[in-house]
């Protein structure tokens, strides 16, 4: 057992996605943490919030910043974020006259937030390259063996036999449709967040939209009116992480049934026992259907996590950082595995 698998020296080569994972790293957190505070700056000295001359040397001190990491480890057992002590290094490090300019208007969750966005506009594309991946695979079993019979199973029992076309399509039809429903969602999710302290942009006066429209264009996401303490659209995400492994999960699941049978299927590159050397585990197949699972038990904590009080929640805010990225990363993974499990299909069906 380890804290989480997804990361573990030894458990992540079957339950882990070294792509997605990687977006959830301290360096890819600071660097967009840093690329949220260039934009605004440039941002900002575009709109006439901030001299041009400040912007510039944000951006100047910016390019060979590098955070003292245990100073901003302190400063999250302090503040609950490392947004407070990085902008202390920030400003710092550009000095006067032009430091107390760096992060003018924002807020932590501003920081926090866009850079998961940010990081999450990468995954998405990942998400979507691999899905397309797996359907091709499927597609591939069906003009392969699409034709040949099989046993129709209902409520685990024989029913009618059927063409192992019906299967395959049972399979892939979801993921066509949530093909779809990423394209859907990624309008909504791949967008800035910018409110300032309670989500009025106070320090911006009139000119907080066109501020905030300008910092979205440079960071390369969607305007859009504060979220802080609107959950919805990551619980969405969620779900859709769910879906997804859930569907991938009833593969993994009919793949492994299939197996027990063994006279419809033949797999290659099977799992071994260390007592039965004659066996060849469905293992791709298991941790599929425990992926599904996991996510499908992850997502009400992310629901959980949509109570933000009043203007900002410190304690939902959080629950979403334990939750999120074991689901994506678990997303990622199941995609891997079911593409290749696909590929270690040798027969189907008779």
């Amino acid at each position: 057992m380890t804290v989480s698998p997804f990361d573990h020296p030894l458990l992540s080569a079957l339950l882990g996605d070294e792509e997605a994972s990687r977006h959830f790293s301290v360096e890819a957190e600071i660097e967009a943490a840093l690329a949220f505070e260039r934009a605004l700056a440039e941002a900002e000295a575009q709109k006439g919030i901030i001299a041009r001359d400040a912007a510039a040397a944000i951006v100047t001190a910016l390019g060979t910043f590098r955070p003292d990491t245990a100073l901003l480890r302190a400063g999250v057992a302090k503040d609950g974020v490392m947004v407070p002590e990085l902008v202390r290094q920030i400003r710092a490090t550009v000095g006067e006259p032009h430091g107390d300019k760096v992060h003018f208007g924002a807020t932590s969750q501003d920081v926090i937030d866009t850079g998961l966005v940010l990081r999450l506009k990468a995954i998405v594309e990942h998400l979507g390259l691999l899905l397309t991946e797996t359907v091709l695979r499927l597609t591939s079993l069906e003009e392969r063996f699409g034709g040949r019979a099989l046993a129709g199973m209902t409520r685990m029992q024989p029913a009618i036999p059927i063409k192992v076309t019906d299967r395959v399509s049972a399979w892939r039809a979801p993921l066509r449709r949530h093909q779809e429903r990423l394209s859907d969602q990624s309008g909504r999710l791949l967008v800035v967040q910018f409110g300032g302290a309670a989500g009025t942009l106070e320090k911006l006066g009139d000119k907080g939209p066109a501020v905030r429209a300008a910092l979205a264009a440079k960071l390369g996401l969607a305007d859009a009116p504060q979220w802080q303490s609107q959950r919805d659209t990551l619980a969405d995400f969620a779900g859709w992480l769910s879906l997804l492994t859930g569907s991938l999960g009833k593969f993994g699941q009919d793949i492994a049934l299939m197996a027990q049978g063994g006279t419809e299927i033949a797999l290659s590159g099977g799992g071994g026992s260390s007592a039965m050397p004659h066996k060849q585990n469905p293992v791709k197949a298991e941790a599929l259907v425990a992926l599904g699972r996991f996510n499908a038990t992850q997502l009400s904590g992310m629901h959980q996590a949509l109570l933000h009080e009043q203007e900002r929640s410190g304690a939902a805010w959080t629950l979403e950082w334990l939750l999120l990225p074991q689901m994506v990363v678990a997303a990622a993974a199941s995609l891997r595995l079911a593409a290749e499990l696909a590929g270690q299909i040798e027969s189907l069906g008779h």
